[in-house]
């Protein structure tokens, strides 16, 4: 389990490079350098201690030493100069292994600040040289923070996500493992820490024999064709035990040299973003294809063992669409590898992607066995589905992967099982999904019962009921006022419209423009606007990188196909399609020729008004949500106390344990710091901190315990936030704490209320250099007017019974949208949640 300490040691270290590093990317590349520099430098330190030689920094590169390069006196500009000539002479030391010269090569520091690299290397300094599970721990906690998407569409894989997908792939001590596309190496990761569990004792300790813990580092195995995740998979692996990781610059889908290598279990999520021009793959693939997606599936199944089983992330252009490449791939899966399928819900990935996903399990084995297709739904995963991924009490992982555990568990065993335990999966007949020829993987149009959809639906092309309105104007010919919608007048992923719609004098719009009509759907064409549909309600012109699509004849309701459209299938179908490089977009052609279903009219009216009862709810809970701010009404004629109202207050600053000294912290005592006061538009109630300290570390150190009720003001770095600790707490020294004396003349509801108020004062009165800070003398002088304590009881009352309206509101916003994801993917004949 993550250390919190080592946790926050880093998120100290982004935060003091985020100024002059700002790209996540590179703030990792420069945490994962100076740790393995130091780190070298804590391997001679011990050789020494146990009486032999430094060998990583000797002879000529003796003076790059880390006690040289932290030593006392040694000026700013000389520190930077010798630090930044270690790392990039460092791959032509001869004293290290390959290991470390691939960690190092190309490696170089990006900013020339003293000071950020000063505060930077003291942090790192406080790390120690530790094989331990803590420290590889949180070096996946650091590269967590890999989120954006890259150019080759990667995407990080949840924690929870990889550990789902492992315990139903079982990977056992003796089979060599593969990722091919491993990123960090998440995957491999997760797969070595379940073998290792699986063969423990009853006391914990390790059945593995030496010889064994050899042969499984060596069965672990990895490609990426990024030398960047190369290098950080390299060393996530050596953190965790790996002296030899065999992580490979590799691509796996141009290059040959590793063809043969074939292996007992796969797990991957590949990166399924296909460049201009689509992939010039090796002739050997059995699926002919340019698509990045359906070129990894297939490589993943011919690259198993005969026993061999493998887990697969896909976007949902595998499970359904209709080109013969994608056909070819899930007849052959069908055919001769897949057991399963597992459908997740579109928000998995926030926020670095809406796509809609599935896992495919596969089991060469097995497959040739059975009959039948076992197909599951994934509705919660235990957060919500919102950019913030917060968690949440719904979790349908553990019932998934225990139904979906024993029905390959029966399998195997030679049962025949054709009907499962609960509805979260259902188990389809190989024939029944072959029936059309098409090999649809979607589990819901399986569904004999409670479907609103039927499998029969045709789907059509966009061009065989849509067509491109191409009608322009130049907008000075125009006599105003007129609506005019640029792309950032349409909200992303919503259709709702932003900004000023109405151009007074249309002649100062430079070009030509297309004209719309009411009822015509306006889609964005342009990456990155591709999700921003609006149906428009009224007469305009709008910019031409917006396509004006209008039906053909009366087969579709237009307002459907606006949430069709903007749904996550199409969208990442549409991606598909984009090309150029200054100015990335899809050409109508390729628009037209996508596929969408076609209900019958009565379907597609009945569906917009669901649709349409739930948008009404989701707009007033969103209403309430953006125009909701604790207001507090202020009489000129209360009275004004300072915060350093000795007879009121009692202003106190927090203090932290020494981190060095093991027997200060995890005891009793909860120990907030600004994890527990996450910003929002409420006043937050510390109930639990995720930290705490010993009695020992309180009192060795200048932390101190506050009662309950106490108001805590962060004031250091991050200033503004405020709580209420309904427990007695200690904070660190980040903090201001104001324990009221006098309760017969403030409640704490109330000062917390009013001190949001003062929150720019304390802002501009912050000082300080990499870290803004407002000292308590400063802090002190904070005026806060003073009503009689029943209009302060009166107002934090009210204040109370708005927030929890808020809160409400919030739940059904989640609620409601994923009504109206689910009402779209009936239509598809999907789960579109």
């Amino acid at each position: 389990m993550l250390d919190t300490e080592t946790k926050r040691r880093i998120d100290t270290a982004r935060d003091i490079l985020v100024g002059k590093v700002p790209d996540p990317k590179s703030q990792v590349e420069q945490i994962t350098i100076a740790l393995i520099y130091k780190f070298m430098d804590d391997i001679d330190a011990l050789s020494e201690e146990l009486g032999g030689q430094r060998k990583f920094f000797a002879q000529d590169f003796a003076h790059y030493g880390w006690t040289k390069l932290m030593r006392a006196g040694l000026g700013g500009h000389a520190m930077l100069n010798l630090y930044a000539e270690a790392i990039e002479r460092m791959p032509q030391n001869p004293g290290i292994p390959p290991l470390f010269r691939t960690i190092f090569n190309n490696a170089y520091l990006p900013y020339r600040d003293p000071q950020t690299l000063r505060a930077f290397l003291k942090v790192i300094n406080e790390f120690t040289y530790d094989h331990s599970e803590r420290l590889g721990d949180a070096f996946e906690y650091l590269l967590s923070v890999l989120g954006s998407q890259g150019d080759a569409g990667q995407f990080r894989t949840p924690r929870h996500i990889i550990d789902f997908m492992v315990a139903l792939l079982n990977p056992q001590k003796e089979e060599r493992v593969l990722d091919p596309a491993c990123g960090t190496a998440g995957f491999l990761i997760s797969a070595y820490k379940h073998i290792l569990a699986a063969n423990t004792d009853d006391q914990g300790h390790s059945t593995l024999t030496p010889a064994e813990r050899g042969q499984l580092a060596a069965n672990i195995c990895g490609y990426d064709i990024s030398p960047d995740m190369v290098r950080l998979s390299l060393v996530n692996l050596y953190l965790h035990r790996f002296v030899d990781p065999h992580i490979y610059e590799y691509d796996t889908l141009t290059s040959e040299e590793r063809w043969h290598e074939y292996a007992d279990v796969i797990l991957a999520n590949p990166p399924f973003m296909t460049p201009k021009g689509g992939i010039r793959p090796h002739s050997r693939f059995v699926v002919r294809s340019k698509r990045s997606e359906v070129l990894f599936v297939s490589y993943i199944a011919e690259h198993l063992t005969s026993v061999g089983r493998a887990g697969i992330i896909v976007p949902e252009g595998i499970i359904f669409q209709s080109q013969q490449a994608y056909k070819q791939l899930r007849k052959l899966l069908v055919e001769e590898m897949l057991v399963a399928v597992v459908s997740l819900p579109s928000g998995v990935f926030q926020p670095y992607s809406g796509v809609k996903t599935s896992i495919l399990i596969l089991d060469r084995a097995l497959a040739r066995r059975v009959d039948h297709i076992a197909f599951f739904k994934i509705e919660h995963d235990g957060y919500d589905l919102g950019a913030q991924r917060r968690p949440i009490e719904r979790d349908d992982l553990p019932l998934v992967r225990g139904e979906l555990s024993a029905y390959l568990h029966r399998v195997r065993s030679g049962e025949v099982v054709d009907v499962l335990q609960s509805d979260v999966g259902l188990v389809v007949e190989k024939g029944k999904i072959a029936g059309n020829g098409e090999y649809n993987l979607s589990g819901e149009r399986y569904r004999e019962s409670g479907a609103r959809f039927d499998p029969d639906w045709p789907f059509v092309q966009v061009g065989d009921v849509f067509q491109k309105s191409g009608e322009t104007v130049l907008p000075e010919s125009l006599s105003g006022p007129v609506t005019y919608i640029g792309l950032q007048n349409i909200a992303q992923d919503n259709g709702q419209l932003t900004g000023n719609l109405v151009a007074d004098n249309p002649a100062e719009i430079k070009s030509m423009k297309n004209l719309f009509y009411s009822a015509d759907i306006l889609y964005g064409k342009l990456r990155p606007n591709l999700n921003k549909v609006w149906l428009a309600d009224r007469k305009g012109i709008c910019s031409t990188d917006i396509f004006v699509i209008r039906p053909l004849d009366g087969r579709v309701v237009p307002a459907l196909y606006a949430h069709i459209f903007r749904s996550g299938y199409f969208n990442h179908a549409v991606l598909n399609q984009v090309k150029g490089a200054q100015l990335p977009r899809v050409g109508w052609q390729s628009f037209a020729n996508l596929q969408i279903p076609l209900p019958p009219l009565e379907v597609q009216r009945e569906t917009v008004a669901e649709i349409e009862g739930y948008q009404k709810v989701l707009d007033g809970a969103r209403a309430v949500i953006d125009n909701y701010r604790p207001h507090l009404h202020i009489d000129p004629e209360w009275p004004l106390v300072v915060l350093g109202d000795s007879k009121l207050f009692s202003v106190v600053s927090g203090g932290t344990p020494k981190s060095s000294v093991k027997e200060y912290w995890n005891g009793g005592i909860p120990w907030a710091t600004l994890v527990d006061l996450p910003p929002n538009d409420f006043i937050t109630e510390i109930r639990a901190t995720e930290r705490t300290i010993s009695e020992r570390g309180l009192h060795k150190s200048s932390a101190k315990l506050f009662a309950e009720d106490s108001v805590v003001v962060s004031t250091r770095a991050t200033i503004g936030r405020i709580g209420i600790n309904r427990i007695p707490l200690a904070t660190n020294q980040g903090f201001k704490n104001i324990i009221i004396k006098d309760r017969d003349r403030i409640i704490p509801e109330y000062l917390a209320l009013a001190l949001t108020k003062l929150v720019p004062t304390m802002d501009t009165w912050a000082s300080g250099g990499t870290f803004k800070e407002i000292s308590k003398s400063k802090f002190c002088e904070l005026k806060v007017p003073l009503p009689p304590l029943a209009v302060q009881q009166e107002i934090a009352a009210e204040i109370e019974a708005e927030q929890a309206l808020v809160s409400t509101n919030r739940e059904l916003v989640q609620r409601f949208e994923g009504k109206i994801q689910a009402a779209i993917g009936r239509v598809w004949g999907r789960d579109e949640t």
